[in-house]
């Protein structure tokens, strides 16, 4: 039985495809239009995902939609009506594109469908999921779990912000939800928009630049804001508020609690800035384990799954596995609405048509470790390195993996592509920049010279699993990098007297540990735990930098720059390669190395990277 899910239309648009439960295949629209949180239909991830496995639309069984348009335009309606006549302008603005396309989804999806080659199908089988039951399946279903609570956060569905369902065998359903506008991702959003970041793509910064401040305006936010229950259920006030009606996150009630307005994109960050980012992470992370303790005491669940945007919060997500409230918790690594089109299709499997659920033994996932994406052939990459004109090596397996180790241990940066390419925000090893955590100097220059993206934005640790607790207070699997935890304390470095005293941005540049390149100011790191079983070449690579520096640690970032999606393609990454200062590329057995490229097309890829 073959199922098509698709999420689209609002941000980050994907495909997913099941063939009889199993997750064989999903992608993100954005990595095949280079278009970054693509909204649009994802036309090359629905046809990446049937070339995948040699069919057509013609030839699914259903396809499944994340969301259910009616129920969202009833929100909306009700919404705009409630707060009338604030918010005139923003309903003049959407109410056209409601009338025209999204009111009438089911008719534009068939449209879109009849492009596609064997696509004119029965609209009987299209289904339409509701946007946080999708969020639920796709956290419950791929987990290892016989049983478990699933708990879903993000900004907003059709008026669902959050939810809990009991997942049992195949069978999930909705126990309890909050509705708009009480939305911890919209809260977070808001602080998000307050502090000059792009809103649903700026929230990883304010998550990064917290440990940077103090949570002084915590309580002040729990006081005026927010009214936090002690289940972990809220209120929010939302005369501080102008997302309801307006075209903005936060109004001048908002600024005026402060005392600062709202920060401008160019604006230097500072001490304020870093405080206000620290106090909203204290108010998700208070809110997160709230939430979990009252899970726990209600349902009596041992097992907790998370999905939704606010589950890609991985501090949050540490704390909550370090308070053992659960015996074991599992996050959909596609946490956001680009997972939405695994779980609507693994909710028409299971729920719809009532299919049995497969358990996978030794407590593996059904994601696949999340390399679900297009791969490449020898000869496919090296037909696309000459049409790019790029100079290269074609290294057997153990020359490629020697060669590209010793580049690291001297301290150079590598874009390396192998394999599958991962479904959701996480570069886990397939299409990775990578670097030497021992280095004091990596993290600015990547940074800067590489990723051309604010100084302060930390660097994620691919470890070995059978050596994570020797490193970092983890003693269980991260494969998804979304889970915080600190280095151990016999790694750190103690600081002086006059570094303990720095403040803000200034503790940047100071060395915290044997692996200064990936441990955060407050001793953290974001933990991507890396299998023999699943990604054999990146275990091999990390197992050589282990022989040669006695440390099982490489700096792991997503392959690409600012404003630019996470390369799909050889040649995506030789373009990425060239307008950077990424010192040598690794794509299958092609080993590049910058110096030997030439100058001149050096330099008309840099020029094409400041076009965009």
């Amino acid at each position: 039985m073959r199922i098509l899910g698709i999420s689209a239309y609002y941000h980050d648009s994907a495909a997913a495809l099941i063939v009889d439960g199993d997750v064989v295949a999903a992608a993100q629209e954005e990595r095949f239009t280079r278009r970054k949180h693509d909204p649009s239909f994802p036309a090359n991830a629905i046809s990446y995902c049937l070339q995948n496995v040699g069919c057509t639309p013609r030839d699914l069984d259903a396809i499944a939609f994340y969301d259910k348009p009616f129920l969202k335009f009833e929100r909306l309606l009700e919404t705009y009506m409630s707060f009338a006549p604030a918010g005139f302008s923003s309903f003049r603005k959407a109410m056209p594109l409601w009338l025209r396309e999204k009111l009438f989804q089911k008719d534009l999806l068939l449209r879109e469908f009849r492009k596609i080659d064997g696509g004119d199908i029965d609209p009987k089988r299209l289904l339409f999921s509701e946007h946080h039951f999708a969020h639920a399946a796709s956290a419950f279903f791929p987990s290892p779990f016989t049983d478990a609570a699933v708990l879903t956060m993000d900004g907003v569905g059709e008026w669902t912000t959050s939810s809990l369902a009991i997942g049992s065998g195949n069978d999930l359903a909705i126990e309890k939800e909050l509705r708009f506008p009480h939305s911890l991702g919209l809260l977070y959003s808001a602080f998000t928009y307050y502090l000059g970041f792009k809103v649903n793509s700026g929230e990883y910064k304010v998550m990064g630049l917290a440990p940077y401040g103090e949570p002084k305006f915590a309580q002040a936010i729990l006081d005026s804001i927010v009214d936090v229950k002690q289940d972990g259920t809220f209120w929010l006030d939302q005369t501080y508020f102008d997302y309801c009606t307006g075209l903005t996150m936060t109004n001048d009630r908002f600024s005026n609690l402060f005392g600062q307005p709202v920060r401008k994109p160019d604006q230097l960050l500072t001490q304020f800035h870093m405080d206000m980012a620290a106090s909203i992470q204290a108010v998700t992370e208070e809110i997160v384990l709230k939430l979990g303790r009252s899970i726990r005491a209600e349902t009596g669940a041992r097992h907790l799954c998370l999905a939704g945007g606010v589950a890609l919060n991985c501090v949050a997500n540490g704390k909550l596995l370090k308070e053992r409230i659960f015996e074991d918790i599992w996050i959909q690594p596609a946490a956001g609405d680009a997972g939405g089109a695994v779980g609507t299709a693994l909710a028409a499997y299971h729920v719809n048509m009532g299919q049995p659920r497969r358990i996978r033994p030794n407590r593996q996932d059904g994601m696949s470790g999340g390399y679900l994406g297009p791969e490449f052939s020898q000869d496919g990459i090296e037909q696309e390195l000459k049409v790019a004109k790029a100079c290269f090596t074609t290294l057997s397996d153990d020359e490629l993996i020697n060669a590209t180790a010793q580049a690291l241990a001297e301290g150079k940066a590598v874009g390396w592509m192998q394999g599958r390419m991962e479904f959701g925000p996480r570069a886990l090893g397939a299409r990775s920049i990578l670097g030497d955590p021992r280095s004091a100097s990596m993290q600015k220059m990547l940074n800067l010279k590489v990723k051309y993206r604010e100084s302060f934005r930390p660097f994620a640790p691919s470890v070995l699993r059978e050596d994570v607790s020797e490193w970092f207070e983890l003693d269980c699997a991260s494969p998804y990098m979304l889970l915080v935890a600190d280095v151990v304390a016999s790694r750190r470095r103690q600081m002086t007297a006059s570094e303990a005293s720095l403040f803000g941005i200034d503790k940047l540049n100071v060395p915290r540990s044997e692996i200064p390149a990936v441990t955060h100011v407050d001793y953290s790191a974001r933990i991507q735990t890396v299998d023999r079983e699943v990604n054999a070449p990146y275990h091999a690579l990390i197992s050589r930098f282990k022989a040669l520096t006695g440390c099982p640690v490489l700096v792991n970032t997503s392959f690409n720059v600012r404003g630019e999606p996470i390369v799909c393609t050889p040649t995506d990454a030789f373009r990425c390669f060239m307008g950077s200062e990424i010192e040598v590329l690794v794509v299958g057995n092609a080993y590049l190395k910058k110096e030997e490229q030439d100058h001149g097309l050096k330099l008309n890829y840099e020029h094409a990277f400041e076009l965009d």
